[in-house]
């Protein structure tokens, strides 16, 4: 099986390279391309592959427009980061997608059916890139510093945590903030590339987290700058997840 993945993420084109080794050794990845304008050229270029991997958000933009620039003619699994409600809102389209980190039986699975000459046929494309366009994330928030307010960039905050309701942000400078929003509601306002909810009550900047070790059971054991009031743990059922984010 010849394979073309499109994908601007290393870390994560490198996984499904991997991946797809283990599931079919036989299989040779052509090339990785990290755009549309590479793609585009690409397809013009060279005879179709068995099979493509695109992830939907590339680096110039949507990977929907490569299908209104040059005929697409191979079998499309796209990949993307979106949480599971969305994915299995567009599975009615009946065209597969691979949720990252992308599982090994949801792969293996994927392949069968482009294995068996059943690629369903591609979804309304439009509507798919009305709701996978890129999402504008808060960054900033207005904080109280004692009779006024101030403005307190997302990229200056090391992390959130919650405690009896309430949520406080703590900055780089180590300095906390109280904030008029629960984790629930900053896990949808913030860009989840930078930010990742390691636990029910704190959710962490990446570029705060300066050492991951194993712990038990599983568990990773995160140092942070600065450092938090109690230890920070990631649970056994998002080391997986966590560690992708980081790009591992």
């Amino acid at each position: 099986m010849r394979i073309l993945l499109i994908e601007d993420e290393l870390p994560a084109a490198r996984q499904l390279a991997r991946l797809l080794r283990d599931a079919r050794p036989d299989a040779a990845i052509l090339e990785t391309l990290d755009s549309v304008e590479g793609a585009v050229s690409w397809l013009r270029t060279f005879p179709p592959p068995d099979l493509i991997f695109m992830d939907i958000q590339i680096a110039d933009g949507l990977s929907f427009d490569i299908f209104q620039q040059v005929e697409v003619a191979a079998p499309v699994i796209f990949t993307t980061a979106f949480d599971q409600y969305a994915l299995q809102a567009f599975r009615v389209n009946a065209i597969d997608y691979l949720l990252k980190p992308v599982d090994p039986e949801e792969l293996a699975a994927a392949l069968h059916k482009v294995e068996q000459r059943r690629p369903a046929a591609l979804p309304d494309l439009a509507a798919l890139a009305r709701y996978f366009s890129p999402r504008e994330y808060k960054e900033r928030f207005m904080v109280k510093a004692g009779r006024h307010f101030q403005m307190l960039r997302a990229d200056d905050i090391a992390c959130f945590y919650s405690a009896d309701g309430i949520t406080q942000a703590l900055d780089t400078g180590g300095k906390k903030h109280f904030i008029d929003h629960s984790l629930d509601e900053l896990e949808q306002l913030l860009d989840p590339r930078r930010f990742f909810r390691v636990g029910r009550n704190l959710m962490v900047h990446i570029n705060a987290v300066l050492r991951v070790a194993t712990h038990f059971n599983g568990r990773l054991k995160l140092e942070i700058k600065p450092a938090p009031a109690e230890e920070v743990f990631v649970s056994r059922e998002r080391a997986a997840a966590f560690k992708a984010w980081l790009g591992g």
